[in-house]
């Protein structure tokens, strides 16, 4: 029943940012204290990123370690298709299970050792019931043993822009080598759709049957809306999640790690994605809008651009698709915009003319919320400086006035490495 309900939020949901545009506001959005009870968890990790274009339209905490659980199967897969768009494995290929194979931890189809099952019976496992017993299989098929296949999937993980992951497992059960961040699973994410688009459906599939019974998906957002990807638990991980959907041609992909609960993982997510989507709506009718301020973090005012880095080449569904870029001190330099002032100390009569503008807003109330946030949070940085909503044609920019050069120039530091947006505006 929960199930059914979420999926018919996230329907309603698509269908009322569709029909009222702006108007339609996801839930995280009306209830912010919702999405700032998330942030707060010390686990917790977010992304959202348009495929198309590589922009990164939210980001919390997305270079943080942090344990991918079952979504390292995600990378087993990857290798998986890629044996078998090679034709080094074939759908009907058996998958034997040897005894460490059989011995993993639930979620497992509990196969005995020496028995074996179909390559695609496998997939669907992996997909669906997560079954850990099937991903040490898979790996053991493909590398050997899965410690050899291990290695296969950070190097692979490596090429393809995932820097700060490493893998030591085929399913993602409990290791503290077994690293990633929420922007290395978006890049894998994307990385599964764009290189092996005739097998993405399998993280669509909501049941399979196997051997007399039938097998229902981990994932409860699957369904209108939402085509994939792949959930994820452990105590040391907590609640994670990598889902996908396409509206209007334009696909979004949403990571959310380290959820307190199941529910709460699912619900920003779903809240997550409701909101990409109506931001891309907004933007295309010629809005400057971001995820961060739809859910009323202005702290993030500036949308994080991540130009994107191409790796290969691939088509999905007619959009070309790129791999994100690296963070700061990667191959691929990104380009933070605007970032978000900080307070000077007290000026000096003479070079006081310098300002900063820490945001841009479409209302007068969003632009005074932002300066006194700022205010309140690097309040040594912006002692004698003047915050205001300066109006500048339909937008109001928050903007602090009476800096020296070097004042002005200390507090974007700051704010910048807080990740604010913040410029520093010469005296005219």
């Amino acid at each position: 029943m929960i199930k059914h309900a979420r999926r018919l939020f996230l329907a309603l949901g698509l269908a009322a940012t569709t029909a009222f545009g702006s108007v339609a506001t996801p839930a995280s959005a009306q209830l912010p204290s919702f999405q700032n009870l998330l942030a707060s968890q010390t686990k917790y990790a977010a992304v959202v990123v348009d495929a198309k274009s590589g922009e990164m339209l939210y980001a919390k905490h997305e270079d943080s370690p942090r344990y991918p659980a079952s979504i390292t199967k995600v990378m087993t897969l990857y290798l998986t298709f890629e044996a078998l768009a090679a034709g080094k494995l074939h759908p009907d290929d058996q998958v034997l299970f040897s005894p460490h194979a059989a011995a993993q931890a639930p979620s497992k189809l509990g196969v005995r050792s020496g028995d074996s099952i179909t390559v695609t019976e496998a997939i669907e496992a992996m997909t669906t019931l997560s079954a850990n017993d099937a991903a040490v299989a898979m790996a053991e098929k493909l590398g050997g043993t899965e410690s050899r296949f291990a290695a296969l999937m950070t190097l692979r993980a490596q090429e393809l822009g995932m820097q700060n992951t490493h893998f030591a497992n085929a399913n993602g059960l409990p290791d503290s080598r077994n690293i990633s961040t929420a922007r290395d699973i978006a890049i894998m994410s994307r990385a599964v759709m764009r290189d092996y688009p005739q097998y993405y459906h399998y993280f669509s599939l909501e049941g399979f049957g196997f051997r007399g019974r039938q097998i229902t998906s981990h994932n409860h957002l699957l369904g209108p809306g939402v085509d994939g990807l792949k959930t994820g638990f452990t105590n040391a991980s907590g609640f994670n999640i990598a889902i996908s959907g396409v509206r209007d041609n334009r696909r979004l992909i949403v990571v959310v790690l380290g959820g307190p609960t199941r529910v709460a993982r699912d619900q920003n997510a779903e809240d997550l994605l409701l909101t990409g989507f109506s931001v891309m709506q907004r933007r295309a009718m010629g809005e400057k809008i971001t995820v961060a301020q739809n859910l009323f973090e202005p702290e993030l005012s500036g949308p994080v651009i991540r130009p994107p880095v191409e790796q290969g080449d691939g088509d999905q569904d007619g959009l070309r698709i790129q791999l994100a870029s690296a963070p700061p001190g990667r191959a691929g330099k990104i380009e933070v915009a605007p970032p978000a002032p900080a307070r000077g100390k007290a000026p000096k009569a003479t070079k006081a003319k310098w300002a900063v503008q820490v945001g841009e807003f479409h209302s007068p109330t969003d632009a005074r919320h932002q300066i006194a946030l700022v205010e309140k949070r690097f309040g040594e940085h912006f002692d004698g400086a003047t915050g205001a909503a300066d109006k500048q044609g339909r937008r109001y920019k928050a903007v602090f006035t009476g800096f020296s050069e070097s004042d002005a120039r200390d507090a974007c530091r700051a704010l910048k490495a807080k990740r604010l947006a913040c410029i520093v505006i010469q005296p005219a």
